[in-house]
């Protein structure tokens, strides 16, 4: 198989990749796809590992939490190590020691906000390294060439991602940049003859509804086997975000996952699951849990604050998760407030498994055609908030 990556020539090819809708209530959908590595259930968020890891965890924790898949950052790797080193490695499943699925970005959204650093054409963007400067050129064939030398279950096609605010011409002229790189992506992805493998293709428009839908119809008619909502979490009013999911997600194929991508808080996701979307990825798990916040059932819990210095409780006696019964919230805040490293790698992990927990109940519910008392009993809960310690 002529370019094929080393790390997809030694995987055993899996079925082909497929996405079973098995249940909807109201527009929240349940569901699994089949990737190579494995079967993902659905609604499902997707950790992020942007170098090869997800920061300061050991993939064997991150799997315990319940995650069944990770994303990669094709910018960062392809800057480094480089995606022919990890090829030659294994591919990236045998580098960072994950055998579930991976997927992972083009490296648009990272390209596209080195504004200073890179130029736009027709062809590709080019771009000095924010390491040291080196210049390397991203065009539609090489972030899926990248992709597939990584050895992703499921790459994405290159486009331009746009900051909001932005004109509706500025709007109209980056969709459609993304959609002639669309198809110049499916071709680069088909030629390299992958069975089992997937491409999704990236819905842009910013915050315009009927371009946003012009743009779902068209890479519709292009053909992937899933579509991605990109262009939001960049700034944007969360109502702004749920009118642009609420309008758009009708356009897309139902019998293919939708995913939006970099979103969010939980309060994002069960809205946006609400609205019909079956997969997320975002830093906050993890960016939080470093800086002292944990998600919890409650609502976010700020660690740092003194309050929690002589509470003996844990954050949820009820968690599925044994971190998040068995650590005191005092000695969670001792660790946040000396800085260590358990503190932070606590937090994160406690944040990953609130957050499959998350979608472990919008699952059952949605199979149980209960989703509706699900969302009121959690936005209650998140509401009420915590009662602090007597």
């Amino acid at each position: 198989m002529a370019g094929t990556s080393p790390a997809m020539t030694k995987e055993p090819m899996a079925e082909p990749f497929s996405f079973h809708l098995k249940k909807t209530d109201g527009a929240a959908r349940r569901g699994a796809f089949t990737t190579p590595h494995g079967i993902v259930q659905t609604p499902a968020f997707m950790p992020v590992g942007t170098q090869g890891t997800v920061k300061g965890l050991y993939p064997e924790a991150v799997a315990e939490t319940g995650a069944e898949i990770l994303l990669g950052n094709t910018y960062h790797l392809m800057l480094r190590p480089g995606p022919e080193r990890v090829a030659a490695l294994g591919g990236l499943h045998t580098f960072m020691n994950w055998s579930k699925p991976i997927l992972t970005d083009s490296g648009g959204f990272q390209v596209m906000s080195l504004a200073g650093l890179r130029k736009l054409t027709e062809q590709a963007v080019t771009f000095r390294s924010h390491l040291d400067g080196t210049m390397f050129e991203l065009s539609p064939e090489r972030s899926i060439e990248i992709q597939a030398l990584l050895g992703a279950d499921i790459s994405m096609q290159l486009d331009e991602c746009l900051k909001l605010p932005a004109t509706r011409d500025e709007i109209q002229r980056a969709m459609a940049l993304s959609l002639r790189w669309a198809e110049r992506s499916r071709r680069a992805f088909e030629a390299r003859h992958a069975p089992g493998y997937a491409l999704f293709g990236i819905v842009q428009g910013g915050d315009d509804i009927p371009l946003r839908q012009e743009s779902a119809r068209e890479l519709t008619d292009i053909g992937f086997e899933g579509y991605a909502i990109g262009g939001l979490a960049v700034g944007e009013p969360q109502d702004v975000m749920l009118k642009v999911v609420e309008e758009t997600t009708p356009s897309l194929p139902a019998d293919r996952p939708r995913y939006l991508m970099g979103v969010g808080t939980p309060h994002d996701i069960l809205e946006a699951v609400k609205r019909g979307v079956d997969m997320f990825d975002c830093v906050m798990p993890t960016r939080n849990g470093r800086h002292g916040t944990a998600f919890t059932r409650f609502g976010s819990i700020n660690l740092a604050n003194a309050r929690h210095a002589n509470d003996p409780r844990p954050l949820d006696a009820e968690s599925p998760h044994a971190a998040a019964r068995t650590y005191s919230r005092a000695y969670l805040h001792h660790l946040t407030k000396a800085n260590e490293i358990l503190g932070q790698v606590l937090l994160s992990t406690i944040n990953i498994a609130y957050y499959q927990a998350l979608m472990a109940g919008m699952r059952t519910a949605i199979e149980e055609g209960r989703f509706a008392e699900f969302y009121a009993a959690t936005m209650t809960g998140w509401a009420q908030g915590d009662i602090p310690a007597l």
